[in-house]
């Protein structure tokens, strides 16, 4: 079961192979997400009983970490809380 603390996160770290690394909030997350679901042609079998699109991201961002696109192609998330700059 994922930590609690995590899904008050509002920022993720991705990390794509051959790309520089982005930071994105939950939501921009959540559609990166969807757009890397959508590129596969078999989901894995954990999300296959959920509804294409939203639900399968959600699902994914609350219990893992990576997704490997095709052998040896794999994306990444990370989520990341931002502290304000100390006074």
């Amino acid at each position: 079961m994922s930590d609690p603390l995590i899904r008050e996160l509002d920022h993720y770290v991705v990390l794509e192979p051959a790309a520089a690394e982005r930071l994105l909030t939950a939501a921009e997350t959540l559609q990166w997400l969807e757009q890397q679901l959508g590129c596969l042609e078999a989901v894995p079998a954990d999300l296959a009983d959920l509804p294409p699109g939203r639900a399968r991201a959600q699902r994914l961002l609350e219990t893992a970490c990576e997704l490997e696109l095709e052998p040896g192609r794999t994306v990444q998330w990370f989520a990341v809380r931002l502290e304000p700059p100390a006074r």
